[in-house]
């Protein structure tokens, strides 16, 4: 059998029909065994650690999620009061003030006006 690669996660339907192997053995009433790791209660301690391990990454998720949202709606607040803050400064100041290139803003007299294409003829 090839080396496991556990650094991915295993597709749900691998999951699924390992915990229906699981009920189905628990209808079996003569299975035993000398392997630890295949013991009916190795098999439930590793079910039910699964069972919480996966509660527990819902959990760590939701709150993920949460402070993502939050950290998104500050960055939106900070950058709209920029914004406003800019066109304060534009107001007060004018376009064309050292004080609205102080915050980021580009002279009025500094922009490069836009040139005319010229006509080529095209002969025909």
């Amino acid at each position: 059998m090839p080396a496991q690669d556990k650094t991915r996660r295993l597709p749900s339907q691998s999951i699924s029909q390992d915990i229906n192997s699981l009920h189905g053995l628990q209808t079996i009433s003569t299975y035993n065994t000398s392997r630890t790791d295949a013991s009916v209660e190795k098999l439930q301690q590793t079910y039910q650690t699964m069972l919480a391990q996966q509660q527990s990454e819902t959990e760590k998720l939701t709150l993920y999620r949460s402070a993502a949202d939050a950290a998104r709606l500050a960055e939106w607040e900070f950058h709209n009061a920029v914004l406003a803050m800019k066109e304060v400064i534009r107001g007060q100041y004018g376009s064309d003030s050292d004080q609205a290139q102080a915050v980021g803003l580009k002279k009025k007299s500094e922009r490069k006006r836009p040139n005319r294409k010229k006509l080529v003829a095209i002969p025909s």
